[in-house]
């Protein structure tokens, strides 16, 4: 048999379902109040623009809409159900689609879309593992997809599809062929973990570590670390967690669990552990049960969350010498540390989120990385921090100072405060610069930039500092077409 994975192969709003409209009934408690329980839904879906003939609608509220009033939309395009969620609007929206769809109300239509998809959960005979993690879940989610399948067909959440949408839908994607799944679980405020499992039901689960990151919903570290724990208590017995030995937070989780707990962590800490680590042009060497491993990826912090993922997979039973070739070949994802060889210099795009926590790794790569003519590092604003905000990015400031940093070029309002930490913490005004936004920065940046230099661009999506990448990349090649 020749295994595969999928990540993303799918549009998240394209999920399998091929049940009657009495099972949704009966999974999520709506009501039908118009159309017949026997007619067979194929796919659920969520976004008008992706219907198709035959899915079902379940109509989701977002910030500026009310998802009831795309319903005609839905049925014009095919759908063969609806479900509305109960409102004074409802009742209209349902007398007003045509004749022929099977229509329900529930209560909750994200809740019915969560209790749908354990419904579908419960169908598949796949192993189940749930990532989470203050930085690096998306990251082992990757790993992990593509270790387990040297061995099986496997699927992950495509992108970071992570929340209580886009958890139904990646086990929606799942079938009957699929042997492994492995859903990636993210949260901003508490009690989201805990539903998150609910509707996953993982038989195994990991968690990378708990930092400083959505302190605005989860208020401290340890309110972080309550809700990461979620994960770890819903293991049942007879599966396993996989928690990192060189977070502090690791003990009271491995107390929490039923489960068997396998420890990771770098240089002699954790049972999976990586010593003897080197890095140079070409990635990453290390050593793990007395067998020198390569990686191709950038960074200490991803030979850790390598480490979590070899666990997970001896926790299923596939041992380091399947895995060899699969690590070997691993490759970053899009603006995760994504190393690109831009004409005169190198270009590390790790601009897809950022935290704290993350933001010290980038740190730590970017000053490990010797050869190049100077390290310039292209911080924009860290979110979702709260109260701390303004100290956190002060501290990041320092680290950066104390790496010795040769360029510091700073974007945005929290990142004033980056700025401070690095002056005060001695680094010469000439090498810190900042920008007040985006445009800004477009202008000033690249041609600050020379021969030699590696740039690492870290930060928050909401920064939007990819686009800064690419227009560092088209200078540089404006640069050399005009060579």
């Amino acid at each position: 048999m020749t295994s595969t994975s999928t990540l993303g192969a799918a549009p998240a709003q394209d999920s399998t379902l091929g049940f009657p409209v009495a099972v949704v009934l009966r999974a999520t408690g709506a009501e039908l109040v118009a159309g017949d329980a026997g007619m067979r839904a194929t796919r659920v879906c969520t976004d008008t623009r992706k219907i198709q003939r035959g899915d079902v609608y379940i109509a989701l509220d977002g910030q500026n809409h009310d998802g009831n009033l795309f319903a005609l939309e839905a049925c014009a395009k095919g759908a063969a159900a609806v479900v509305l969620e109960e409102r004074a609007s409802a009742r209209e929206v349902a007398a007003a689609l045509p004749p022929g769809a099977a229509v329900m109300v529930a209560a909750d239509t994200r809740r019915a879309l969560g209790d749908l998809a354990n419904m579908h959960r419960r169908r598949l005979s796949a192993r189940v593992v749930g990532v989470t993690g203050s930085c690096g879940k998306t990251t082992v989610k990757n790993m992990l997809v593509e270790l387990l399948a040297s061995r099986w067909r496997t699927l992950g959440s495509p992108s970071s599809f992570n929340n209580e949408v886009g958890v139904p839908h990646t086990i929606f994607l799942a079938d009957a062929s699929t042997e492994a799944l492995v859903v990636e679980m993210g949260t901003n405020h508490h009690g989201e973990i805990g539903r998150l499992c609910e509707i996953a039901e993982p038989e195994a689960g990991i968690v990378t570590t708990v930092g400083a990151s959505h302190l605005e919903g989860l208020g401290d570290i340890a309110g972080v670390a309550r809700e990461k724990a979620a994960l770890p208590r819903s293991i049942p017995a007879s599966g396993f967690v996989v928690l990192n030995a060189d977070n502090p937070w690791t003990s009271a989780m491995a107390a929490e669990t039923r489960a068997r707990v396998l420890t990771f962590g770098l240089e002699g800490s954790g049972e999976f552990s990586a010593t003897d680590i080197a890095f140079d042009r070409q990635g990453t060497s290390f050593r793990m049960f007395g067998r020198q491993l390569r990686s191709p990826l950038l960074g200490l912090h991803n030979v850790q969350n390598l480490a979590a993922a070899i666990a997970a997979c001896h926790g299923f039973g596939v041992g380091i010498d399947e895995l060899e070739g699969a690590i070997a070949r691993l490759a970053p994802a899009r603006g995760r540390l994504q190393r690109i060889d831009a004409g005169r210099l190198t270009l590390v795009d790790d601009s897809y989120n950022a935290n704290p926590e993350s933001v010290r790794a980038a740190i730590d790569t970017l000053a490990s990385m010797g050869g190049h003519r100077r390290r310039v590092l292209v911080l924009g604003d860290m979110a979702e921090l709260g109260e701390r905000a303004g100290d956190l990015h002060h501290e990041i400031g320092a680290v950066a100072a104390r790496e010795e940093i040769d360029l510091l070029v700073l974007v945005g309002e929290l990142s004033r405060a980056t700025a401070a930490g690095a002056l005060e913490a001695g680094m010469p005004r000439v090498r810190v610069v900042h920008c007040a936004d985006l445009e800004e920065a477009g202008r000033i940046v690249p041609p600050l930039l020379g021969g030699g230099d590696v740039v690492l661009l870290k930060a928050s999506r909401a920064s939007k500092l990819d686009q800064l990448a690419q227009a560092i990349l088209a200078a540089e090649q404006a640069q050399g077409n005009a060579a």
